[in-house]
C-alpha cells in the first residue's frame, strides 16, 4: 500500500500528525522544486528536519515531478490541461517507469506516502502517480486529514493498455484530412 498527501497551508504540526497517524515512516517528495517561499516549512532542508525528529525518511524524487510539457502529437486528449497532458506524456519514459519501479520496491515495507504541495489529489499529478501505481497492482490511499482517508480509484478518461495508461476516453479525437 502507497500513500499520498498534499501538504497545502497546514501548519507542519498538523501535517506530522496526519502522516503520524498513517503510520508514515517514509515520505517521498514528488515536487520537481522541493521549496515554498510561501511555507516555507516545506521546504527540501526544513521537511527533512521535521520529519527526522518523528522518525520518518525524506527521500525526493525528482523522476515523479511534475510541470512536464506535452508532446505535439500527445495521445492523452481527454487531458484538457497541458500540465497534465505533459505528465501522462512523461509517464510514458524510461525515467518515470524507473522511479515507478523504484517506489514500488522501496515501500514494499516501509510504509510509504508521496508527497506534493497540492492538498487536492485529484487536482494534482499524484492522481496520475497513483493511477500508475493501480496499474501496477498497489493499493493506494489518499490521506486528506487526520484520520481522513480515501482509497485512490482510476481517473474515469483513463484507459488501460498491458502497463500503458492512455488518457482519452470520453474525448473525440479530430479527424486527420
Amino acid at each position: 500500500m502507497i500513500f499520498t498527501v498534499g501538504h497545502g497551508t497546514r501548519p507542519i504540526e498538523e501535517f506530522l500528525a496526519i502522516l503520524g497517524a498513517a503510520g508514515i515512516r517514509r515520505l517521498v517528495d514528488v515536487r520537481t522544486a522541493p521549496g515554498s517561499r510561501r511555507h516555507p516549512q516545506f521546504g527540501r532542508d526544513a521537511l527533512a528536519a521535521s520529519l527526522q525528529g518523528r522518525a520518518i525518511e525524506y527521500m525526493w524524487r525528482k523522476e515523479l515531478g511534475g510541470f512536464r510539457r506535452p508532446r505535439v502529437e500527445s495521445p492523452h486528449v481527454a487531458l484538457r490541461h497541458d500540465a497534465f497532458r505533459g505528465y501522462a506524456d512523461h509517464m510514458e519514459t524510461e525515467g518515470f517507469r524507473s522511479a515507478l519501479a523504484w517506489l514500488i520496491d522501496t515501500s514494499r515495507d516501509t510504509p510509504t506516502a508521496i508527497m506534493c504541495a497540492e492538498s487536492l489529489w485529484w487536482r494534482c499529478h499524484r492522481r496520475m502517480i497513483s493511477d500508475a501505481l493501480t496499474v501496477a497492482g498497489c493499493d493506494v490511499i489518499h490521506l486528506l486529514g487526520e484520520g481522513r482517508r480515501e482509497p485512490h480509484r482510476l481517473n474515469p478518461s483513463a484507459r488501460v493498455e498491458g502497463s500503458r495508461l492512455i488518457y482519452d476516453v470520453g474525448a473525440q479525437q479530430a479527424l486527420a484530412p
